[in-house]
């Protein structure tokens, strides 16, 4: 069921320095899970576990991330939208249609400036969508990006040590 809920919410962001980590530039460039190119939207995760998965299934295998950030945000209460596994009939598929389809939509209609999604590499977690272009963006606040430090055992094959 999609239903609406008030923040405060926290969230967190890892991203490399292609694009600056808080504009959404990568998504609207390149699309992702919840919207199509051409429509600017930041990702974020509701854990730092969460985060650092989302990045390491975009990371070459066996390969530590190079130059990676990582910054806390804090959503104040403001208006949040939710949205679960079963409200969207094939949200995970890899052709991204039905996903895509529902971030797309509220990205124009600009609904809330919070969107929260599941993730598909982590079934029991969620992702957190923000939508740079929305009134209450600005409320929004974020500290300054941190090096993330990754353990070396992640990417360890067997034998290796």
């Amino acid at each position: 069921m999609v239903f609406r809920r008030k923040g405060p919410l926290r969230a967190w962001r890892i991203a490399d320095n292609r694009h600056p980590i808080y504009d959404g530039t990568g998504a609207m460039v390149w699309g992702a899970r919840w919207n199509s190119p051409g429509h600017a939207v930041i990702y974020a995760s509701a854990s730092y576990a969460c985060a650092m998965l989302e990045r390491l299934v975009h990371a070459g295998i066996g390969s530590i991330p190079k130059d990676q950030h990582a910054i806390t945000i804090d959503i104040p209460a403001i208006d949040i939208e939710e949205v679960t596994a079963a409200d969207i009939p094939g949200w995970d598929l890899p052709d991204m249609s039905a996903s895509r389809a529902y971030g797309d939509g509220w990205l124009r209609e600009k609904r809330t400036a919070v969107l929260v999604v599941p993730s598909v590499v982590a079934r029991a977690e969620c992702n957190v969508l923000i939508h740079p272009a929305h009134t209450d963006f600005r409320r929004i606040k974020h500290t300054p990006p941190e090096p993330v430090v990754w353990d070396r055992r992640l990417f360890y094959r067997k034998g290796d040590r």
